[in-house]
């Protein structure tokens, strides 16, 4: 179970708390909550093939570029941005 629990404090460390400077005990919250809701609803994961979790109720990925529009999400201002398809 630790290798499980080292990677996971690894993820967060590397991808989110390594770039954000901490203030207090509810920034550190704010930045946890802000990361989970990424990790869990949009970062794909190596045992689901590079997915993100629900990518079976979204759409197919469309590969013809022309004519649409990329949307970028900021998460923790900026340190994780989000990609999709405006409709």
């Amino acid at each position: 179970m630790n290798a499980h629990c080292e990677r996971v404090i690894g993820s967060i460390r590397l991808e989110a708390l390594d770039h954000v400077l901490i203030l207090n005990g509810a920034h550190a919250q704010h930045v946890l909550t802000a990361y989970e809701r990424h990790y869990n609803d949009h970062r794909p994961h190596l045992a689901r093939n590079q997915r993100p979790p629900g990518a079976d109720q979204r759409p197919i990925t469309v590969h013809e570029l022309e004519g649409r529009r990329l949307l970028r999400t900021r998460i923790l201002g900026g340190v994780i941005n989000e990609y999709r398809y405006a409709a």
